[in-house]
């Protein structure tokens, strides 16, 4: 998220169980969960609003967890309860199923892989394009479909693009304060029309500022 990394493939585990983070990435792109031994992803990024946990573990690592914690840190007092052993929040519930509808409707996980794919595509060509003038925190070979980030010649021409961005209606481009420079979260729900938008921005932005 921070970075605009991304793994493109995952690591060969052996017997040793693969565990992920998968907030920035899940629905985002087809992957299979039976390598992993545990997937963890909040709902915030690409499922629903915050306030939902999604937690994909096998069976055997439950069986293997630790017994000395609190009864509420053990995944298995949600997997023998049907997530139900305290109450839901079923409002935040009832939005990530509208959200898996939504991702039905749109042809499912490959469908949206694609229109990642191409949404990316639109701000990375501008980048990729700009003879240095744009530059990207991510090797090709890592780069984000989810998170793009990027900076510029200098901090007052990024504070420039940041408020001229901002007056056109592309907000959130402030770049993480550890980080620095930009950064286009455009996760599955931002439309090829807003990338597109910012496309065109960087590039007006460039020819009057280049």
């Amino acid at each position: 998220t921070i970075y605009g990394t991304q793994w493109q493939t995952f690591p060969a585990c052996g017997s040793v169980p693969m565990i992920a983070d998968m907030s920035s990435d899940i629905l985002s792109r087809p992957f299979n969960a039976e390598s992993f031994g545990l997937i963890y992803a909040g709902a915030q990024k690409n499922l629903g609003p915050a306030g939902v946990t999604i937690v994909i573990i096998r069976e055997d690592l439950l069986a293997k967890a630790k017994t000395d914690l609190p009864v509420m840190y053990r995944y298995e007092t949600f997997a023998k309860n049907n997530s139900l052993y305290n109450t839901p929040p079923t409002f935040s519930i009832y939005m990530v199923s509208l959200v898996l509808k939504w991702l039905e409707d749109q042809g499912g996980v490959e469908a949206i892989h694609k229109q990642n794919q191409a949404k990316a595509a639109l701000i990375y060509d501008e980048i990729d394009h700009s003879n240095g003038f744009y530059r990207g925190h991510a090797e090709k070979d890592s780069r984000s479909l989810m998170n793009i980030t990027f900076r510029l010649p200098s901090d007052e021409l990024e504070q420039q693009f940041v408020r001229e961005a901002t007056d056109q209606g592309l907000v959130g481009l402030k770049g993480h304060r550890s980080v620095g420079g930009l950064r286009a979260s455009i996760y599955n729900a931002m439309p090829n029309e807003g990338c597109k938008a910012l496309a065109a921005f960087m590039k007006d932005f460039m020819k009057q500022n280049g």
